[in-house]
């Protein structure tokens, strides 16, 4: 390839885009309904209402910390089971049917809340909520993954971490603004019906939203995969002979080449769940998978960030500030997840990963030793040690946004073959949800019992987690979604990426012979060899 010139799979059409950040709306969907409570708990109309309290010596005090908890437990659960549904809805009814059945859930979910009478309706709201989310923060990256180039996967598929994040910023901003309202109802009830917005606005773009090329391959509808393909690549009107037209017609063939290969080993290994486990190469895609999100989650982001409003006070801040400071924290993480998509195709997904499990879990050593210090310290407070702590809690999410967040659902999504896409994604999310629910139910009771001392948990198994990472996973970045499964021991049907130019005129020339039903020449054959196709 010539200097200065584009790689292959690195053209990104204005559809294309404009595809990818249509989904986004599913992301900022999970970020703001995920997070809309961390500013619920610095609102005093939210606990006046539902008569909960903030006070220790409270007798309701110790109520107060189980409602916390369930509200980011049974949304942690009802996402689990989201993602156990799209894992099999994506495949069955495709993935652009799947977002008719997510959005209108969503909708529900954030109107429950919004409007509730009392704390039960309120919490079976955030169950439903959850549900939605699971079934959206698995879908959105797996369609992304299936529709973007493989050169600028990594960018375009960030996307959805990026406004993610964003719906994190938007949530904790909207709080933060309300809480200077007088009306105390409207304190946490309009934050909370904003989430509906989001859900409302993609389910009104979805009619235009085209199926996974993918799915249609795999359901044999190749020619609609074609037309799809084409769109994206944007190549309508254009020279049938330009790179990106016989790009398109390059992956196309790649497709349908690894897609009559996996169908054909399927028949042979089977093509259950079961398979997921039994097979060494799709094992350690589940161990990698587990890994990825079981780790970014035992960094301890999500006790830290749906918390942090409660953390900030136990610093000595008052609400106001408390509110401010979150809010700010999630608008560096913003900003941290775009600089990730920037370096994701350049620095690599496993390396990213392991820069920044580092500086979370030294940033938050460095937190933990400073709240053991000055966590409820009234009288002679060290003003400096409070700004130290502040700091090293934003050092920490710019560790987590530049390089772990939208890292985990780009790798997640493009490491499982076409077939096993959707339950690989969902088995992702799922433990997500899991891990999560777990480390948020417990924190509102552990951070009050025993305080700092909850984040050497976090803190020990980051450590033990990056030795893993670094010892076993395997690099995708700049390789189709059919070829990644070569770095897991697969057989890769057409390769696609890092050809030489007389290899890829070989492909080219393979595509015509298919045309015309001649003989096919194989990509590790001498250009005068022939063998049957």
């Amino acid at each position: 390839m010539a200097k200065g010139e584009k790689a292959p799979g690195s053209h990104i059409s204005l559809y294309n885009l404009a595809l990818v950040l249509a989904l986004t709306l599913g992301s900022i969907t999970y970020g703001y309904t995920f997070s809309i409570v961390s500013t619920t708990l610095g609102q005093p109309g939210w606990y006046a209402y539902f008569d909960l309290v903030s006070d220790e010596t409270s007798a309701r005090y110790a109520y107060t910390k189980r409602i916390e908890g369930a509200m980011n437990g049974l949304f942690c659960a009802g996402g689990f089971f989201g993602c156990v549904f799209i894992g099999w809805s994506s495949n069955a009814m495709g993935r652009r049917k799947s977002l008719f059945v997510a959005l209108p859930v969503a909708i529900i979910g954030g109107a429950l809340q919004a409007g509730a009478a009392h704390i039960a309706m309120f919490l079976v709201g955030r169950f439903i909520g959850g549900i939605a989310v699971g079934i959206l923060v698995t879908l959105v990256p797996l369609f992304q993954s299936e529709i973007a180039p493989p050169a600028v996967r990594g960018f375009l598929v960030s996307q959805h971490g990026v406004m993610m994040v964003l719906g994190y910023s938007l949530a904790a901003w909207t709080g933060f603004a309300c809480y200077f309202s007088s009306n105390l109802e409207f304190q946490w009830r309009y934050p909370l019906a904003e989430q509906i917005l989001f859900p409302l606005a993609l389910l009104g773009l979805t009619p235009w939203i085209p199926e996974s090329p993918r799915w249609l391959v795999m359901k044999e509808r190749n020619d609609e995969a074609w037309t799809v393909l084409a769109k994206l690549h944007g190549i309508a009107g254009h020279d049938q002979d330009s790179p990106e037209a016989m790009f398109a017609k390059e992956e196309f063939y790649q497709i349908r080449s690894q897609v009559t290969a996996d169908k054909r080993l399927a028949e042979i290994e089977g093509a259950s769940l079961k398979t997921l486990f039994k097979k060494p190469s799709y094992r350690k895609r589940m161990f990698c998978a587990f890994m990825t999100m079981f780790a970014a989650e035992s960094t301890g982001i999500l006790v830290i960030y749906n918390y942090s409003v409660l953390l900030y006070q136990g610093l000595g801040f008052n609400n106001m500030l408390s509110l401010m400071l979150a809010a700010l924290y999630v608008t560096v993480a913003c900003a941290g997840n775009y600089i990730c998509s920037l370096l994701i195709d350049r620095v690599g997904r496993v390396k990213l990963l392991l820069i920044g499990f580092t500086g979370c879990m030294l940033s938050l050593a460095a937190e933990t030793a400073l709240d053991a210090e000055y966590t409820g310290v009234t009288e002679g407070r060290n003003e400096a040690g409070l700004r130290a702590g502040v700091f090293f809690m934003f050092l920490y999410i710019t560790f987590y946004g530049c390089c772990i967040d939208a890292n985990t659902f780009v790798y997640c999504s493009e490491i499982f073959p076409s077939h096993f896409r959707s339950y690989g994604t969902a088995w992702s999310l799922s433990i997500l949800f899991l891990t999560a629910m777990v480390y948020l139910e417990a924190a509102p009771t552990a951070l009050a019992v025993i305080g700092w001392r909850y984040f050497l948990l976090f803190i020990a198994l980051t450590f033990i987690n990056i030795i893993i990472i670094w010892r076993t996973f395997p690099e995708t970045k700049g390789l189709s979604l059919e070829e990644i499964g070569e770095v897991f021991g697969d057989e890769v049907a057409v390769r696609l990426t890092h050809l030489t130019s007389a290899e890829r005129e070989l492909l080219d020339r393979n595509i015509d012979a298919e045309k015309t039903g001649a003989d096919a020449q194989h990509l590790d054959a001498p250009a005068q060899d022939t063998e049957s196709a």
